[in-house]
């Protein structure tokens, strides 16, 4: 099981997206955690020093055409996860992102929107592949890192992609959890129990982990905000690997890679 991660000298952070935004867990050099939800992702940024190390749950970096399997970066993992490798799902073209900006006004027009979006993935793909009501629903949270990327890139060597389950995997040694998160859509308590002993072995505070998550959020993202924060001290520390490797770059000259 992987040690406890070395104090970089460096304010790390693990971010994920909540319904009330985006929630965090940040260390600073001392190892002292704190959680927090912040309703944009420049809000959180703003606060954080200029050096801060950021692992973000959400794509980072985007294609002009898609092949089988997503960007590339998605199908490099999901060998690992086993039964988890489903968490991963595949992320159209930009303009697909791009496509249906909003605001809906009720679920009407949000499905339609999803219609049209998903014509412009298949346009952009090969195979045709439309879009997912999943990867749909966060598009926003997708455009809102983009774009910070797009206007800073000053962020691009300290601003990483990665995933719950892939932190995981790393954190356990290289092995795939055991159990599911969530079962059906709800979580599961073995499978929160499975990973918040790992967290703990790592190194995360426990009393983060056990204090009811900030409002906004749901105790599975700030479960996933705690994995990617330690990918995030790894990549402070000079030990994250990216997958692939080196990162590949979009048309903005952004990294793609999923950090472990």
């Amino acid at each position: 099981m992987t040690r406890p991660i070395v104090p970089s000298g460096r304010v790390v952070v693990g971010a994920d997206g909540c319904r009330g935004g985006w929630v965090a867990v940040i260390a600073d050099p001392a190892q002292t955690m704190r959680a927090a939800v912040f309703t944009t992702f420049a809000e959180l940024i703003g606060t954080l020093p200029d050096d801060a190390v950021i692992a973000v749950d959400m794509p980072i970096g985007l294609p002009e055409h898609t092949l089988s399997g997503g960007r590339g970066p998605e199908a490099l993992v999901r060998k690992f996860l086993g039964e988890r490798q489903s968490s991963v799902f595949s992320i159209p073209s930009r303009a697909a992102v791009y496509a249906e900006p909003g605001p809906f006004d009720g679920a009407d027009e949000w499905y339609a929107a999803h219609r049209r979006a998903s014509a412009v993935a298949r346009q952009t793909s090969d195979p045709p592949r439309g879009v997912s009501i999943q990867a749909f629903g966060i598009f926003g949270k997708i455009r809102e890192v983009d774009g910070l990327m797009r206007a800073r890139p000053d962020l691009h060597g300290r601003l990483i992609e990665s995933h719950p389950e892939v932190a995981f995997w790393r954190l356990n040694g290289g092995s795939a959890m055991s159990l599911p998160k969530k079962i059906k859509g709800r979580v599961n308590p073995a499978g929160m129990a499975e990973r918040k002993t790992l967290l703990a072995a790592c190194g995360v505070d426990q009393t983060v982990m056990e204090a009811p998550p900030p409002r906004g959020a749901g105790e599975d993202d700030l479960l996933d905000a705690a994995a990617v924060m330690l990918i995030a001290a790894r990549h402070a520390n000079g030990m994250a690997t990216p997958f692939p490797d080196p990162p590949g770059r979009d048309a903005h000259d952004i990294p793609v890679a999923i950090w472990a």
